[in-house]
């Protein structure tokens, strides 16, 4: 069993995330994400995202390469996720999302707990929902929706150099944000920051 295999103890990790509010983020905090959107006049949409930790010898992350052809955040990387429908739980809403995004069988995750809410540059409240993928599992990708999913080095994840924080102009403001090392795919924004937060949950096990 690998050193980063050890990591993934499912009690250990329900317990870290069982207060998300404790969480070490590279992001303000919820109350300050809804002030900045109010004061912005912006109208947030909820949403979750799973955020798969996947059990192979040398676990790994599940990633997923947005569709080309949608109308937002075409051709970037996220994780499996959308909207809240009315009634649901973010959990019920990650696990359907990646039902009808990359064809996971809702009954396969192994749900751990949540991580911080965070507020999308474009208006969306995300809660992202950590849980374990034991293989063997099968996907398949919704073209309309996904053009590929693909898994992270959790070894590379929970190296503390390897995000990198870079900053740009954006509607006339400069910016900060997280961007990860892949040799095809750039992860950057919303999933970076979400992944920055994971690997301090997941380093803090030290």
């Amino acid at each position: 069993m690998s050193a980063t295999t050890l990591r993934l103890n499912p009690a250990l990790l329900r317990a870290r995330l069982a207060d998300p509010a404790s969480i070490p983020r590279d992001r303000p905090s919820p109350e300050e994400d809804l002030a900045r959107a109010a004061r912005s006049g912006g109208r947030n949409v909820e949403a979750a995202v799973l955020v798969p930790l996947v059990m192979h010898d040398d676990p790994t992350v599940l990633l997923t390469l947005r569709s080309a052809r949608l109308n937002s955040h075409a051709g970037q990387v996220s994780f499996p996720g959308g909207r809240t429908e009315p009634g649901e739980s973010p959990e019920q809403a990650a696990l359907r999302e990646a039902q009808e995004e990359v064809g996971l069988d809702p009954a396969v995750p192994e749900i751990l707990g949540r991580l911080p809410t965070l507020l999308t540059g474009t208006g969306y409240l995300v809660t992202p929902v950590v849980a374990l993928l034991r293989p063997p599992f099968t996907l398949s990708n919704q073209p309309e929706e996904v053009d590929e999913a693909f898994e992270y080095p959790l070894a590379q994840l929970l190296d503390p150099a390897a995000p990198e924080l870079r900053r740009q102009e954006f509607r006339g403001r400069m910016r900060e944000f997280w961007v990860w090392p892949h040799e095809r795919h750039y992860i950057w924004g919303a999933t970076a920051s979400m992944l920055v937060t994971l690997s301090a949950v997941l380093r803090a096990q030290d």
